[in-house]
């Protein structure tokens, strides 16, 4: 398995409905996507303070390599990528992808 794991600074502007939105779509990519088992989201919660301002995040299961990189060319990836991207501080500078094998 592959835990894809996301996460995001986002502007500041970006509210809660924004985000869950976001959320959503990606979570939706599930119906197209034979091999994502699994879609998590929320706000980051550690009280260790060492988040360098990754407030928010998700993380997708998926069931092998393939199926992360098939989810990784998919279309409809690509769309909520970029929407992804514009809500970010900083654009792509605000996103960090950390993918392991579990």
């Amino acid at each position: 398995m592959i835990m894809h794991c996301v996460f995001i600074r986002f502007r500041q502007e970006t509210g809660t409905e924004e985000k869950q939105a976001l959320y959503d779509e990606i979570a939706g990519l599930k119906r197209v996507l034979p091999g994502m088992v699994d879609f998590k989201s929320g706000a980051n919660v550690s009280p260790e303070g060492l988040d360098s301002g990754y407030g928010d995040g998700f993380v997708v299961t998926f069931e092998d390599s393939a199926a992360r990189d098939a989810y990784l060319d998919h279309p409809d990836h690509a769309v909520v990528s970029e929407k992804l991207v514009a809500a970010a501080a900083g654009g792509i500078s605000g996103i960090l992808v950390f993918d392991m094998a579990v």
